[in-house]
């Protein structure tokens, strides 16, 4: 009874750590699934043993791992790793920008049919109206509509 009371207790202790590794470093869920499948399984060995070994199983390996996981909550080494910077910026829309139906621009990069553009000195995120359109091409604003920029494509005439 106690090399399988070590196995129990080996094998749980191996769940509670990888699924501790899966909430605070492993993205993904692999680690999760194999610490479920660890624990489940050892529960059930434990049970299968006698129920009171399997009580305490379950009783022992909650407190260990509730107790491990606001442990490593309050750690300090964690902070380090955690992304603490606040966004302050804000979305501007294109029409706050001052930039209105018959402006005129050149494109930056391919509209494909989105690209950048460069509007009455202003770098926006423009959407070709009804064709793709290559870089250094003269547009014509047709519509701005919130964030986005519809152009199209200024044609010379001969």
């Amino acid at each position: 009874m106690i090399v399988e009371t070590i196995f129990i207790i080996f094998f749980m202790v191996i769940a509670i750590v990888l699924i501790l590794l899966e909430i605070f470093l492993l993205p993904g869920m692999i680690a999760g699934i194999a610490g479920l499948v660890f624990a489940t399984g050892s529960l059930i060995y434990a049970y299968m043993l006698d129920p009171r070994l399997g009580n305490w199983t379950l009783i022992v390996s909650a407190v260990v791992f509730i107790g491990s996981f606001f442990w490593l909550m309050r750690r300090k080494s964690f902070r380090r790793v955690a992304l603490n910077k606040d966004v302050d910026s804000k979305l501007v829309s294109s029409r706050d920008l001052g930039i209105n139906p018959g402006d005129e621009g050149i494109t930056l990069s391919r509209l494909a049919p989105i690209g950048k553009a460069r509007i009455k000195g202003v770098v926006v995120e423009a959407k070709a109206l009804d064709e793709l359109i290559n870089e250094n091409t003269p547009i014509e604003v047709t519509r701005v509509d919130g964030y986005n920029v519809i152009v199209k494509k200024i044609r010379k005439n001969k």
